[in-house]
């Protein structure tokens, strides 16, 4: 059977570097993976992953904020009858605006690519997962609070949050597969070129990672067996364990102080 790994958002940022880590990975597996499926919008830029790495790239340049996008990754599926060994979910956008400033069409298609596409990505794959499987999705330390400007946003990486937690129960009963939930804090990826909108409400960040320190901290998290959420950083740490003891409005009310809204 062939055994595949598929990444989301490859293209660039958090999901182009949960790429090269699963290629270095498998190179160096006994059992390695005889594809990797590669899923964004930018066809050029998932044709030029292959030079990265010896193991077959398959791209897909699809926009998955389509229904029939992940339609066809399924008709794919449904044809190779594959192992997937990895899923990483890694497509997703926000908008530091508040949502009067924004289009309905925009917060709309937000909401269909960070919930409804991780949704009907994970429930495709699922007959293709087996033991040792691992889903990981990317969520975001904004799942841990509701955010003022950023609402849509916080709200939509807080389903990820929540519904990954659960599949990861589901899925180590069913199929003893895996599901872990990454929750960055800022990183330095393309994500800003489209969050930071014309009247942009963020105008401090306390910290700011890279995607290779989110990716190397999700691997160590991985060998955790019962951990279902990655956090990098002390500092995000510290202000997840805030936000879980204060109340939601004394944090909300820090945020609006700290951005000067």
């Amino acid at each position: 059977m062939k055994r595949i790994a598929i990444v989301t958002g490859a293209s660039s940022g958090i999901g182009k570097e949960f790429f090269r880590s699963v290629c270095k990975r498998e190179e160096q597996a006994q059992d390695k993976t005889d594809e990797i499926w590669v899923i964004a919008r930018n066809a050029e830029k998932l044709q030029e992953l292959q030079k990265e790495t010896r193991i077959p790239v398959i791209p897909f340049p699809l926009d998955l904020s389509q229904t029939q996008s992940v339609a066809e990754i399924e008709r794919a599926l449904a044809q190779q009858q594959p192992f997937v060994k990895y899923l990483v979910c890694a497509s997703g956008f926000g908008r530091f605006c508040g949502i009067a400033d924004d289009e309905r069409a925009t917060l709309e298609n937000m909401i269909d690519l960070n919930c409804r596409s991780i949704v009907g990505l994970t429930r495709t794959c699922m007959p293709y997962l087996g033991k040792n499987s691992l889903v990981i999705l990317i969520a975001s330390v904004a799942a841990l609070q509701p955010i003022p400007y950023i609402a849509t946003y916080a709200a939509s990486k807080a389903f990820v949050l929540s519904y990954g937690r659960a599949l990861n129960k589901e899925l180590k009963k069913t199929c003893g597969a895996r599901c872990l939930c990454v929750c960055p804090f800022w990183t330095k990826t393309a994500f800003f070129d489209r969050a930071l909108a014309e009247q942009t409400v963020v105008k401090k960040y306390a910290v700011m990672y890279t995607p290779e320190q989110i990716v190397k901290r999700t691997w160590k998290d991985v060998k955790k067996k019962n951990r279902d959420v990655s956090i990098c950083g002390a500092y995000t740490r510290g202000q997840a364990l805030l936000v879980k003891l204060l109340p939601h409005r004394l944090v909300m009310r820090i945020w609006m102080r700290q951005q000067k809204l």
